[in-house]
């Protein structure tokens, strides 16, 4: 198993937020993302959304910390990276 989680640098209404994703897969993940207490809804085309205030307890479910950089790496080489579709034009 191997659940990656980024430091919680990103800010949104109001909280910073973490990326968690698995480089193994999807099942592995949101199996995680359940264990932690995170809704579904924090699912976002590969990664969940983890808002700081739960960064501590996904590191000690066994969420490996990585930079942000090498978690996109590590996604990417697994073949999970789910690009946003292009913008279509009105």
């Amino acid at each position: 198993m191997t659940v990656l989680i980024d430091p919680p640098t990103w800010p949104g209404r109001g909280r910073m937020w973490s990326h968690l994703v698995s480089d193994v897969s999807f099942d592995e993940l949101h199996a995680f993302a359940r264990r932690l207490g995170v809704p579904e809804r924090g699912f976002d085309r590969d990664h969940y959304d983890v808002p700081s205030d739960l960064y501590d307890s996904a590191v000690a479910l066994g969420a490996e910390p990585v930079g942000g950089k090498e978690l996109l790496l590590r996604l990417r080489g697994a073949g999970l990276r789910r690009r946003k579709p292009p913008r279509t034009k009105a």
